[in-house]
């Protein structure tokens, strides 16, 4: 028993002892010194549990607890960044496929409800994204009769939208239900 205390205490110390190099050889292999802190860290803990078990040099059986908490490191964070792009380009794809599903067919339907010049202005302006100094020579009016135009064909779709959608459009419902598309 007092035997393996000794050889507790002695790679204990060894461990402690050699912790500069430690990190140094962590920090070599992640390229970041905070990462490295908490690698070193997060291993010496693990392994505070296991110091007993050691049969061989503290040193080198530590060397090889970090190369595997490196490897597992940079595991995980391929895993995350793979997951990450895979997320962002989905999260791309749906949010178009959902505002042109949505919008085309439910608020396009409503504007065409609107008197014809509003739903003029907002198809060339808001959905064609013609500026509204072209849109005014186009349509034969000032740009400040166009800009108050285009303004008052928004709020007229606006009110039409919640006329048609009660609460939902209010909220910024996604999952059109209004039984307009």
């Amino acid at each position: 028993m007092a035997e393996a205390a000794r050889v507790t205490a002695e790679s204990l110390a060894a461990l402690v002892a050699s912790h500069r190099e430690f990190l140094g050889f962590v920090e070599r292999r992640v390229g970041d010194r905070a990462l490295a802190e908490e690698i070193v860290q997060d291993a010496l803990v693990k392994s505070l549990q296991h110091v007993d078990e050691i049969r061989e040099s503290a040193t080198g059986w530590f060397y090889r607890v970090l190369r595997n908490a490196i490897v597992d490191h940079q595991r995980r964070r391929a895993v995350r960044e793979r997951t990450l792009g895979t997320l962002a380009a989905e999260s791309t794809i749906a949010t178009d496929t959902e505002l042109e599903q949505v919008v085309c067919r439910c608020v396009s339907a409503l504007a065409a409800t609107l008197k014809p010049e509003y739903a003029d202005a907002l198809q060339q302006i808001d959905v064609d994204g013609t500026p509204v100094k072209d849109y005014a020579v186009a349509a034969g009016i000032s740009a400040s009769n166009a800009g108050v135009r285009v303004f008052r064909a928004r709020e007229a779709l606006r009110k039409q939208v919640a006329r048609a959608c009660g609460t939902c459009a209010e909220h910024g419902c996604f999952d059109c239900t209004c039984g307009r598309s």
